[in-house]
């Protein structure tokens, strides 16, 4: 086969897990060009992934929404001439793509078997999503050895990312921690007065300078962390692009994150990770980058099993991390 398409998932951490699908479809054929379907927010990533050849956008909320884009999509998928497609995402609508678009073979998970000519059986519960996507392959007969996953820091990214650290205060011989107090569910996140309690004690403890990372609806949560008169700290959030936030997790001697992409993200680049899990279990989306990682987890009896209760208004899991807790994971690094 010299011409694959790779449905992908929706989610930033997801798609991160899937990256090492990649990998083995190019080891397994290496004359090969990788391209993947993928919504709009996951093409910044994927630039970063080595194994990634094209990306063609499927803006499913967005202007593919109405029916003659649909068609001019399947359209191109046709023209592309592809000689396989492994479908990641469960999508009805993805793989009525593929089959419409004349691929001859067509390999994954689907809410309709018939649209693929080798459909994958259902995965049991509790395994990591990682393995998951890996099962596609699999099941076609393609080893995948290699349960890491692995993104690229780009020269051009670090150096732009200096100049706004620069710019900030921090100079290149620095030592940082950075703190991700991001998640896409409020369930997920660490409450704002730990991080504000953590980010003294490092201040206190150690020679570390702080910086908070986050999306851009994360930083007025970061400058309300940072009222305390206690807290020394440069507020990221929302202030680089994907490639700076890659490379300055690259950069930190620890990254501390609640289960999100960004942590996974961390990972991939082989940074040292403290990851701050509540209502998700670590058995299915704990990180798996190429460095060390300490997992914080209390099981508080609500949480045997992932929880998507997320109304909870006690959120009692994420509260059982304390704020020592996670000093002495940070400790564990920093040496």
């Amino acid at each position: 086969m010299n011409n694959i398409l790779v449905v992908n998932v929706n989610w930033l951490g997801d798609a991160v897990f899937a990256t090492p699908v990649f990998a083995a479809l190019k080891q397994a054929y290496p004359q090969a060009r990788l391209s993947c379907l993928c919504v709009p927010r996951l093409q910044e990533v994927l630039r970063h992934c080595p194994d990634v050849d094209g990306i063609i956008i499927y803006d499913e909320k967005g202007k593919d929404r109405w029916p003659w884009k649909k068609l001019a999509l399947i359209w191109r998928l046709r023209r592309a001439r592809f000689d396989a497609a492994f479908l990641l995402h469960r999508s009805m609508t993805r793989a009525w793509f593929v089959f419409l678009a004349g691929i001859p073979v067509r390999v994954g998970y689907s809410k309709v078997p018939g649209f693929l000519t080798h459909p994958v059986a259902q995965v049991s519960q509790g395994g990591h999503r990682m393995d998951e996507y890996l099962q596609v392959l699999e099941t076609f007969g393609i080893p995948c050895p290699d349960r890491r996953y692995s993104l690229n820091v780009e020269a051009t990214r670090k150096q732009s990312l200096a100049t706004k650290l620069q710019e900030r205060g921090i100079a290149a011989n620095d030592e940082i921690v950075v703190f991700n107090i991001g998640g896409n569910w409020d369930l997920k996140r660490w409450p704002l007065d730990f991080w504000a309690r953590l980010a003294q004690c490092v201040h206190e403890r150690s020679a570390l300078k702080i910086i908070f990372s986050g999306s851009a609806r994360d930083k007025n949560d970061v400058l309300r962390i940072m009222e305390s008169p206690t807290v020394r700290a440069v507020n990221m959030a929302g202030e680089t692009s994907l490639g700076e936030l890659l490379a300055l997790f690259a950069r930190a001697k620890t990254v501390v994150s609640a289960d999100s992409g960004p942590l996974h993200l961390a990972s991939s680049v082989g940074a040292k990770v403290i990851g701050l899990y509540g209502p998700t279990r670590p058995e299915v989306t704990g990180p798996r980058g190429t460095s060390p990682a300490i997992i914080l987890f209390k099981d508080i009896g609500c949480n045997k099993a992932p929880c998507y209760h997320l109304s909870c208004p006690l959120n009692r899991c994420m509260h059982a991390i304390g704020v020592e807790d996670v000093w002495q994971a940070v400790q564990k690094f920093i040496g």
